[in-house]
């Protein structure tokens, strides 16, 4: 344990200053996020609404050479955006300023509660949780690339170029654009927290790497209807890039649970 006990109020005040400082940084990276928003905009969140985006050239340059595979080289160019609402661009630009603020700030917040919570370990389990919490931080991100880079741009082209009638046309709004971008990049960062999720209901007991092996088959179902939710598309290789990524997490969220026979 640690080399002083603390008292309930020195574990409060403790929690105050973390929150605190947890606050303070949140602050200062919302402030940088809103100074450079617009070029945050322009050449990183709009990315996917033009045709040299990186996912449809490589994507292009596979299918191209692939005769079965469906041809992704005519990507709808260039999608604009409209603003309806007297007040959107002002609040996108403030709640977008939060985001990536809460996005570039997480590796502290991380640290924050490592440093809390810390002093009322032992030396072992210091090491191994100082280790999940950089796994965690890790999988976050690679989460939130992959929202960006392939599930949002995917789902993006698909849902703009659907058409129920040919006498409808489609117009995209700001706003429809960055809850759908935010929800995208976000949900695949906590769904890429499942392994250490996992990990941690193993340590309390309440997940054995039995539940993996017996629910493998249920779990394909699930993981390939959650990949056509996440990405609907007809076309089974745009499908199985959503769905194999989630199965690998499926798989190394059994790696890190002990075994049955195994104890604490």
């Amino acid at each position: 344990m640690g080399v002083e006990e603390m008292s309930f109020w020195d574990h409060l005040e403790e929690l105050r200053w973390t929150l605190l400082r947890t606050v303070i940084a949140l602050l200062v990276f919302a402030i940088i996020g809103f100074s450079f928003m617009p070029w945050i905009f322009d050449h990183i969140i709009m990315a996917p609404c033009k045709s040299d985006f990186f996912l449809y050239r490589w994507m292009c340059d596979v299918t191209k050479s692939v005769s079965f595979l469906p041809d992704f080289c005519d990507i709808n160019a260039d999608i604009q955006l409209i603003n309806i609402n007297l007040a959107s661009q002002f609040l996108t630009h403030m709640s977008t300023s939060f985001w990536f603020a809460l996005i570039l700030t997480c590796p502290y917040v991380m640290f924050e509660i490592w440093r809390f919570v810390s002093p009322a370990l032992y030396e072992n389990e210091k090491r191994n949780v100082r280790w999940v919490f950089l796994f965690g931080t890790v999988m976050f991100f690679i989460g939130c690339l992959i929202g960006y880079g392939m599930v949002f741009p995917m789902t993006l082209q698909f849902l703009y170029t659907y058409q129920l009638s040919a006498t409808i046309e489609n117009q995209l709004t700001l706003t429809s654009y960055m809850d759908n971008f935010i929800t995208m990049v976000f949900v695949l960062g906590l769904i890429f927290e499942m392994p250490l999720l996992s990990w941690l209901f193993s340590k309390f007991g309440l997940l054995k790497r039995s539940f993996f092996k017996k629910y493998r088959r249920y779990a394909i179902i699930i993981l390939l209807v959650a990949a056509a939710v996440i990405t609907p598309s007809s076309d089974p290789f745009t499908l199985s890039i959503v769905f194999f990524p989630l199965y690998l997490l499926y798989e190394l969220s059994a790696m890190f649970v002990k075994k049955d026979d195994e104890s604490d």
